[in-house]
């Protein structure tokens, strides 16, 4: 039996990124003497075990052979013949093809470090169109890699659009989709990610609605970059940059600009109402890839009231007090901070805007935390009951907005 670490970790080492988490390939092994050794057997649909002590995954060495559609249809050959360098040259790409001895030597059959210089996302083999997952995979990969300088080759190109052309993404399951999706968003640029997926005609097949706003105009004196579809890339990236790691806030930037893409041709580049118009395919898309219910409703939010946030010091206050009520920020206040930076990435999100002010979101925040100082208890405690309350608590709301502006 010989153990090697595989994968992110030993790729992660050689760009000198922080350490994430450890795996392991068990080459000569057999399900049974992983067994006798202690660990505990927790993969699916192939042979992954848990170690006693430390709880990291190790996998049995395997090839796979396609049998199916989609990326579980697959034939897995766990026999202990297989050797490291077959379960190697099955991998997605040659920087994840890399593993590492315990005296620290690289067994690199597939050029892995070679690409890892050159910053190059490359594919192993011919077998990468035989898993549609892995399109998602390398527009991931190149949203987190893409500001360490790293491209997409252009035969590894040329496969994905060969995947995209083949119907074959059409049979990932959405939860998968989701997955990748989240990821993306987590990344340090989001926008590598879409843009990697439209080049190579998979944005329409797996992000229809994203897909459609490339290409739609708008007005150029509020849009320098003019395309609603680089706009969203742009808002993208500038989430990531704003709130690094957050998805929740990603899907909501990501998703505030849908309506435009129902704007008749004849009305652009102006589009009257696309704030209300983007709800319906919002929550197609929240459906259609089974989103926590959490990240619809912050995105619809977002979508529907990012420019009454934009036109916030023109709103009176009773307006600010409807919007905060909408967005249900007096029952959960970790809204409102989110909305606003949703809502100041689609401000500089913007060619020539990046480096712009946006106090709207300082304002935003600090109006609602004055109306949410207003209790309730204390409205009781007056002697008012039933629907008095609620109008008194909502007149006080509105009063706490006003006297808080008058001290900005």
């Amino acid at each position: 039996m010989e153990i090697y670490l595989v994968g992110g970790a030993v790729r992660d080492r050689l760009l000198g990124l922080p350490p994430g988490d450890r795996d392991w390939v068990v080459v000569g092994a057999t399900p049974q003497q992983m067994l006798e050794l202690g660990y505990t057997p927790v993969g699916r649909d192939f042979p992954v075990f848990l170690h006693p002590q430390t709880g990291e995954e190790y996998a049995l060495a395997r090839t796979e052979r396609k049998s199916g559609r989609g990326y579980r249809g697959f034939v897995v050959d766990a026999d202990p013949s297989v050797t490291l360098e077959e379960d190697l040259q099955r991998r997605d790409f040659t920087i994840n093809a890399i593993a590492q001895a315990d005296d620290g030597h690289l067994i690199d059959p597939c050029g892995g470090t070679r690409d890892l210089q050159a910053r190059v996302l490359r594919h192993v083999g011919p077998a990468f169109v035989e898993d549609p997952l892995r399109v998602l995979r390398a527009a991931r990969f190149l949203a987190r890699f893409a500001p360490l300088g790293f491209t997409l080759a252009p035969e590894t190109q040329e496969l994905m659009r060969q995947i995209a052309a083949s119907g074959e993404l059409d049979a990932l399951v959405p939860e998968r989709v989701w997955q990748e999706l989240r990821k993306a968003l987590r990344s340090a640029k989001p926008s590598a990610f879409l843009s990697t997926l439209r080049e190579t005609h998979a944005l329409q097949a797996v992000l229809p609605e994203i897909d459609a706003l490339y290409g739609v105009p708008q007005r150029a004196d509020y849009h320098p970059e003019i395309d609603t579809g680089i706009h969203q890339q742009m808002v993208s990236d500038m989430a990531a940059r704003l709130a690094p790691g957050d998805d929740l806030i990603g899907f909501a930037a990501l998703t505030h600009d849908l309506g435009k893409a129902l704007t008749p041709p004849d009305q652009w580049p102006r589009h009257v109402g696309h704030e209300s118009a983007g709800i319906k395919p919002l929550r197609a898309l929240c459906e259609r890839l089974k989103l926590p219910a959490e990240h619809r409703e912050l995105a619809i939010a977002t979508c529907r009231e990012h420019l009454h946030v934009h036109r916030l010091f023109e709103l009176r206050d009773a307006t600010v007090h409807e919007l905060l009520a909408r967005c249900d920020t007096f029952r959960k206040p970790e809204r409102i901070a989110q909305i606003a930076t949703a809502c100041e990435a689609d401000a500089r999100g913007r060619l020539g805007h990046t480096d712009d002010d946006y106090p709207q979101a300082t304002e935003l925040r600090r109006l609602h935390a004055a109306a949410l100082a207003i209790n309730a208890r204390d409205l009781v405690q007056s002697g008012l009951s039933g629907p008095e309350i609620g109008e008194a608590l909502k007149q006080a709301r509105i009063a706490a907005i006003a006297a808080a502006r008058k001290t900005a």
